[in-house]
């Protein structure tokens, strides 16, 4: 179960990453979502990743819930962060 606002340790292939569910009354500024490349905007779910080592927070991005799910199916020469 998965709790808005609070982070959790998600393990994937690409390694291990904090995640944080952020709710459409959370989100009050636009992002770019890395996975799409499109704007997240204001009042739209989404989460925040950043990896789980020491200094990942400074890799912190904003996407959107299925680009984030899907990332790891993206071809070469795109980021995952």
């Amino acid at each position: 179960m998965f709790v808005a606002g609070v982070d959790q340790v998600e393990e994937w292939p690409d390694g291990d990453w904090h995640v944080r569910r952020v709710t459409g009354a959370g989100a009050d500024k636009t992002y770019r979502c890395p996975g799409c490349d499109q704007e997240i905007r204001s009042g739209l779910p989404h989460l925040v990743s950043w990896p789980a080592w020491t200094g990942g927070e400074d890799e912190r991005r904003h996407w959107h819930t299925a680009c984030w799910r899907h990332r790891t199916r993206r071809g070469p020469g795109r980021t995952r962060y």
